[in-house]
């Protein structure tokens, strides 16, 4: 495949985007989006195919661009999704006191820090976190195609064990909360990681409300 038929392909690709770049919420600085990279790289993959196959070299031609077609599309269709998915909960949960990270291409992380939704030492959810989590759920059952492993943290003031169970109980309440406003049971799992993984210091107050925390991680389907 000769390089005008490659710039041909990859900007049918871009141009087949509806967006190409998006701001990144961290650093406020323009970036490739989802869908864009991941068509990319079926684009590629679809050529790598398509050359491989066929008779001749103008039937090897037909097939990568063929190839580069469809691979676009399959790699396209998951970073889209996650795009869409993003945009609609950052909207949602904007001044929620809810965070919404981007972690690679196709996962998003929802932060519930500082103990939102607990009273101290409490794994029953704070009726003040209902409507941010109805907001939460609202999304996700706009979104089915995506599976949600919530987790639940401590600070280190306690024990291990006491720290590990609040952990998981206060990931399940969370979990099935989500479940009562209509997210499908199957799609989510609750873990607890007790003080395992603190995000700030634990020797301030501040540090440990900021480790005191449930996430919830939305990844692909399997």
């Amino acid at each position: 495949m000769n390089k005008l038929a490659l710039a041909v392909v990859v900007a049918a690709v871009l141009s087949g985007c509806q967006a190409t770049q998006r701001e990144n919420a961290t650093t406020g600085e323009s970036e490739t989006n989802s869908a864009t990279k991941g068509a990319l790289l079926g684009a590629i993959a679809g050529v790598a195919v398509g050359l491989a196959t066929g008779d001749d070299a103008t039937e090897r031609r037909q097939h990568a661009l063929i190839g580069a077609a469809g691979g676009a599309a399959i790699g396209g269709g998951v970073g889209y999704y996650f795009d869409q998915q993003e945009a609609a909960l950052r909207k949602s949960l904007l001044n929620s006191g809810v965070q919404v990270e981007r972690v690679g291409e196709n996962q998003l992380l929802l932060r519930m820090e500082n103990g939102i939704g607990f009273q101290s030492s409490a794994y029953n959810l704070d009726t003040s976190i209902h409507k941010t989590l109805q907001g939460v759920a609202k999304i996700l059952v706009e979104y089915p195609d995506t599976s949600l492993v919530i987790e639940g943290h401590t600070d280190s003031t306690g024990n291990d064990t006491s720290n590990q169970v609040l952990s998981e109980k206060r990931a399940e309440s969370v979990r099935s909360y989500l479940i009562s406003q209509g997210v499908a049971s199957g799609r989510a799992i609750a873990r607890g990681n007790g003080e395992r993984f603190p995000i700030c210091t634990n020797t301030t107050t501040e540090g440990r409300a900021c480790n005191r925390r449930v996430e919830i991680k939305i990844l692909p389907l399997k």
